[in-house]
């Protein structure tokens, strides 16, 4: 039987050359190797090598502190960057902005299935996500400086449809992390919030002729792992580094280990806290609502910041348990969480590979999604993506927008010093946002509203004052808050005129500091 080798994270730093393309596994907070990546950056800061790497990975990887992929932030140290997600990783923007090396930013899904594609030595992932979006290269094709002068990603058409392409590239470096390996390499990820990428990704460094090192925290014997929980085989592993520092092996950046994220165990809801009523609730208070239009077997999708509250609200209304909630790292059921554990879920019901999950999506297996608003204009479109030197970048964005069958955009009307207080069952704006969020045309298109017009998408655009929906002729205001002045508070606030017909009020209940009463309102609609 194979004996993995095993090293130290300053031994696999040497395994690095200059030019190589490097891949890493991990999600915002969780999963990272951080051993191995901190490694690599000591030893470039202390001898200048390696250089000109690639570095490939597909979802956000970072906490804007230096952490994840900010390891490889150093000018000289990275040629290229290829991310699904950037706006974790603060000091490689600024290489980006200061043109120092060349990037791209492509969908997190498409990304994570390119990895089977590089394993499988096909020629490259074919896909329709992308299209009419700042991905496809009619538009910028996902270049983010002007250094950047070659398309990753070309047009084709097959049997009279256009296709993106995304050619294969071998792949040198596989920086992994799981939790226990054997002394034969086989390794299980039993206290990571999900696999990730790690199987697609070993198997596509591995079969580029590349090296794969593994990031775990114990070494054990060999055979003593649940073969069923073996989630990189020994077959495709390098070399393992045991890491005995805390620091280096966090479930989640600064986040003790918690069984409940993992399938170990299980916690009441309850034990979560209801978010305090404001502008924010409100917003997701709004977005809850479609919830009674779905069936207990509707599957759900919730992006970060906001959107997150949905799933808080829809617990603290006691209909949380009735609905399959979603995150494009892997889990299925439970309550997904957020901040530098987004990514994560409490109790869920089962753990996919990011790829799978992005097959699920892709595929429409989505029946609702709430999703972050951030720019959006006359046509619809949203941007969430790149706003002048801050590169935020798409992640799961363009998959999950482009291919579910209800669409729901969730955010402040107005950001910028924005201040709002709800009193006395009204939304009243005490200090007006500086930057407006409804404009005459988006600068990164992350959604496509002539896309999702073609496709038959239903589309709502909401915001703490104002509920818009798409329809096939354009953007139409549907709903203002109580206390709001149409004219003063929404339509001079914006740089497009939306279209009017008849405008109602939000429903008063959103405004009240108690339970909105769904468990309530979606009994009787299904008596």
């Amino acid at each position: 039987m194979k004996q993995v080798k095993i090293i130290t994270a300053q031994e696999a730093a040497q395994l690095v050359k200059d030019g190589d393309v490097v891949t890493t596994n991990g999600f915002v907070g969780s999963g990272q190797p951080e051993a191995l990546t901190s490694a690599l950056e000591e030893r470039f800061l202390n001898t200048g090598s390696p250089k000109d790497l690639t570095l490939i990975y597909a979802a956000s990887q970072g906490n804007t502190d230096g952490r994840g992929g900010d390891h490889f932030a150093h000018e000289g140290m990275l040629k290229k960057a290829i991310l699904g997600h950037w706006n974790a990783v603060t000091s490689l923007q600024k290489l980006v902005n200061e043109n120092k090396i060349q990037a791209y930013n492509l969908p997190q899904g498409t990304l994570s299935q390119y990895f089977r594609d590089v394993a499988a030595h096909r020629l490259g992932t074919i896909t329709h996500v992308g299209l009419d979006t700042f991905a496809d290269p009619r538009i910028s094709g996902g270049r983010l400086n002007d250094v950047t002068k070659e398309d990753f990603v070309k047009v084709i058409n097959i049997e009279g449809h256009d296709q993106l392409f995304y050619p294969r590239m071998d792949m040198n470096i596989g920086f992994i992390r799981g939790t226990y390996a054997d002394e034969w390499g086989n390794v299980v990820m039993s206290k990571e919030v999900s696999p990730f990428d790690a199987t697609p990704l070993a198997q596509a460094v591995h079969n580029s002729g590349g090296i794969v090192v593994v990031q775990v925290e114990k070494i054990v014997k060999g055979g003593t792992l649940d073969p069923k929980l073996v989630k990189v085989p020994g077959i495709y592993v390098d070399y393992i580094v045991q890491v005995d520092d805390e620091t280096k092996r966090q479930q989640s950046f600064d986040c003790e280990y918690d069984p409940s994220l993992t399938g170990e165990t299980t916690i009441p809801v309850k034990a979560l806290d209801p978010a305090p009523l404001n502008a924010k609730k409100v917003i997701a208070r709004r977005a809850a609502l479609l919830l009674l239009n779905m069936s207990n077997e509707a599957v759900i999708n919730l992006g970060i910041g906001i959107p997150e509250l949905v799933s808080s609200v829809a617990n603290e209304e006691g209909i949380g348990d009735s609905l399959t909630m979603t995150v494009e790292a892997g889990a299925i059921g439970g309550v997904p969480l957020g901040g530098v554990r987004f990514g994560a879920s409490v109790n869920a019901e089962a753990y996919m590979d990011q790829a799978t999950q992005f097959d699920f999506y892709d595929g429409g297996g989505l029946d609702l999604t709430c999703l972050g608003l951030a720019e959006c204009d006359k046509d619809g479109n949203i941007n969430v993506s790149k706003f002048g030197t801050r590169i935020a970048g798409c992640g799961g964005f363009v998959n999950i927008t482009q291919n579910t069958k209800n669409v729901v955009f969730c955010g402040t009307f107005t950001t910028g010093k924005l201040r709002e207080e709800i009193k006395d069952g009204e939304l009243h704006i005490t200090q007006e946002g500086k930057v407006k969020k409804f404009v005459p045309e988006v600068g990164h298109i992350t959604f496509s509203g002539n896309y999702a017009r073609k496709h038959k998408q239903h589309v709502l655009y909401i915001t703490e004052r104002a509920v818009f929906e798409m329809k096939e002729d354009g953007v139409h205001l549907t709903e203002i808050a109580p206390g709001v002045d149409l004219q003063k508070d929404v339509l001079d606030q914006m740089g497009f005129k939306p279209i009017i017909d008849d405008v109602k009020f939000m429903p008063a209940f959103l405004f009240e500091d108690k339970p909105m009463g769904l468990k309530k309102m979606k009994e009787e609609m299904n008596k």
